[in-house]
């Protein structure tokens, strides 16, 4: 007789769980009905260990799922432990009792749990998103126990009676609403089982209901005992009429006689059971490595190296990140870390498990300590979860110290890609920088790699040790400072490159728009540092003194000058120094303050591009070299006629080698030197 009743389901325990399906895929159901079918094989196969349970010989532990598009059904079918009358109405029609929890908690003294999905207690009702009714037809492995058939249409009301299953395991049957009949399709079902079931522990096939068989045709010799043979096929061995050593025609076996069977297709699970991540990385070739990233990620570029994560202590960790070429502009860079528990999949890129900074790697990381449903306010304040993200941190540093020290000449070859993900760690994880610091590289005009300590010795300063103990009255204010000078366009700069050379010294290139912050934040931490743009000023060694003797007429000099190109450019507030630089080529020179630039950078950042930098005295300083014949000759005639244009020439070719022209000065730069040539050619 059929048994009627109420689900025990109270607005205190049902609106947080519908709440939750409401608000994510709801393809998710997929993954809550597979896993409930690992869940029971994985108890199934517990049992069977611990002699309370034998498994028939045979047995082999699977999950289908069967798509009706006709029937507008969805059925998984599982050979796990099933259920007893009793069970149905304890897991299923009690929404609050967990079985897996349950079953964890009988058995957790007995054995190992590894391989327990035990999360899953609530996934069933995930069903009701996307049916109108449902039915379990279960048989449990107890001895004498009866089937059992149980439907329900999504209210609080349900119906239970002895079923007709004949094996052990249970089947649930989706009778699909109208809004979702997408499930019902093949290449659907495919699609969604793929996204999150890719690496679960049971093999899982997908099948349509009613569909034509398909057949195979195989050796006879590689014919499986469950094969279902169709037919056998004898192939005669071929013959071809071949020319011998002598010049004579003979027939000659090209290809042997051989026995083939004609089978029932045999059926390819959609998934990896042990996937890579599960292995030890000692089993793990470059080539599973680099097999695994492409199927994972769809990337056709070989990753740079990677990182296999293995642990058990202090919790239980696995994962593989991958460093994959990222040397396009940091902001466009964009990785995927995909997050598992027990080999199902929970999301990409948790920034509450993974630290942020890791975002631009791809990976995966399996964590089965980490709760499946649950919210992202719940895992911002879980202090287990902000462990494993410094743990996960730490190995990455470890990972990259170690081959800083052991392989530099692979780290160097990397450095330009990885440096942006590196330094922006640096800015993000405090812990982190302070690993990485004395591993960071820099890399020189003559692109030769140093490290941040072989920077400042070379421009004849020390580092100071952050471990060491500071005298007394050691402030930041009474450090003398190094100042190390960079380049941030090797092109555009190239004119002070060249004067640097001419001098003996050195500068770092630091091209990417992720160096700004992150060299202030290598002062902030180093007070005894600074960085320095090597267009910032005109670099002492770089100038000859004026002697006592001179100074009165340089000054004078000086005056003239500033007053000419002030008039000609048509700008009073313009700044105009007047030097004797050392390098006679160079005529005129751009400077700007680093302070200025710092500005422009963060005006920059924070969208502020279109206003005016002279707000901020940001427009540079006009430098002339006193010892060029060009500056000579304009101060020597400074009331002729073509003096107004050799004078806005050499300042339009000043700016030139410090920035890009605006497409208005640009165009009067062009007509200018058309207009120098046409005198020129007279």
């Amino acid at each position: 007789m059929a048994k009627k009743g109420s689900l025990s389901i109270s607005s205190e325990n049902i609106f947080p769980i519908i709440k939750k399906w409401v608000y994510s895929d709801h393809d998710i159901f997929f993954r809550e009905m597979v896993s409930n079918g690992c869940d029971a094989i994985t108890k199934l196969k517990k049992l069977d260990m611990m002699g309370e349970y034998q498994l028939p010989d045979d047995y082999k532990p699977q999950i289908r799922v069967v798509v009706s598009p006709e029937d507008k059904t969805l059925k998984f079918i599982d050979d796990g432990l099933g259920m007893t009358e009793d069970e149905v109405e304890e897991y299923i029609t009690q929404i609050a009792f967990s079985g897996a929890t349950e079953f964890l908690e009988k058995y957790k003294d007995k054995t190992s749990e590894d391989d327990m999905i035990g999360h899953f207690g609530l996934g069933f009702y995930s069903a009701f998103m996307v049916a109108d009714e449902v039915h379990i037809d279960t048989l449990s492995y107890k001895e004498g126990a009866k089937p059992v058939h149980w439907v329900s249409d999504g209210g609080t009301e349900y119906e239970m009676s002895e079923g007709d299953k004949e094996g052990v395991g249970t089947e649930i049957t989706l009778f699909l609403n109208e809004d979702s009949l997408q499930f019902a399709n093949e290449y659907r079902a495919r699609e969604v089982l793929e996204k999150y079931c890719s690496f679960m522990p049971v093999p899982i096939y997908l099948e349509k209901a009613n569909a034509e068989q398909e057949y195979e045709t195989i050796d006879e010799a590689d014919l499986k005992e469950d094969d279902v043979v169709v037919e056998r096929i004898h192939e005669e061995a071929k013959m071809e009429e071949k020319e011998n050593e002598n010049g004579e025609k003979e027939m000659v076996e090209v290809s042997p006689a051989k026995d083939k069977v004609k089978i029932n297709k045999r059926p390819v699970p959609l998934n990896d059971t042990t996937p890579l991540w599960t292995k030890h990385p000692n089993e793990c070739s470059k080539e599973d490595y680099i097999d695994f990233y492409r199927k994972v990620f769809m990337d056709y570029k070989e990753p740079l190296f990677w990182i296999h994560l293995n642990m058990d202590y202090p919790f239980n960790l696995k994962g593989i990140l991958y460093f994959p070429k990222i040397n396009t502009e940091y902001d466009s860079v964009e990785g995927t870390i995909k997050l598992y528990n027990n080999q199902v999949f929970i999301a990409d890129n948790i920034k509450e498990v993974i630290p942020e900074f890791l975002m631009v790697l791809k990976g995966v990381i399996d964590c089965p300590d980490l709760p499946l449903n649950v919210s992202r306010s719940a895992l911002q304040n879980d202090g287990f979860v902000n462990k494993i993200a410094d743990y996960i941190s730490k190995k990455v540093a470890d990972k990259l110290s170690g081959m800083c020290k052991t392989d530099k000449e692979s780290y160097e070859k990397y450095w330009d890609d990885i440096s942006p993900f590196i330094k922006f760690g640096c800015l993000k994880d405090e812990k982190f920088c302070d690993k990485m610091t004395d591993y960071i590289l820099f890399k020189n005009i003559d692109h030769k790699y140093l490290t941040l300590k072989e920077c400042v010795e070379n421009n004849g300063g020390k580092l100071e040790d952050k471990k060491a103990e500071k005298p007394e009255g050691d402030s930041a204010e009474n450090k003398e400072q190094t100042t190390i000078y960079y380049v941030t366009d090797e092109q555009q700069q190239s004119q002070y490159i060249n004067m640097f050379r001419a001098q003996g010294q050195d500068a770092v290139i630091l091209s990417h728009n992720i160096d700004s912050p992150f060299i202030t934040q290598l002062e902030q931490r180093n007070p005894e540092l600074k960085f320095q743009r090597i267009d910032a000023d005109v670099n002492a060694s770089s100038k000859e003194e004026v002697s006592e003797e001179e100074k009165e007429a340089f000054q004078k000099t000086t005056d003239e000058l500033v007053a000419l190109f002030r008039k000609e450019l048509g700008n009073e507030n313009l700044e105009v120094k007047v030097e004797k630089i050392k390098d006679e080529s160079v005529a005129a020179m751009i400077t700007l303050s680093e302070e200025s630039r710092r500005m422009q950078d963060m005006m920059k950042m924070y969208g502020m591009a279109g206003m005016d930098p002279s707000m901020f005295g940001t427009t540079g300083t006009l430098v002339l070299n006193a010892n060029h014949p060009l500056v000579q000759y304009v101060q020597a005639h400074k009331d002729e006629e073509n003096t107004g244009i050799f004078c806005k020439q050499l300042y339009d070719l000043a700016m030139l080698a410090h920035k890009p022209l605006s497409p208005e000065e640009m165009t009067a730069f062009v007509q200018r030197s058309n207009e120098i040539m046409l005198k020129l050619a007279k």
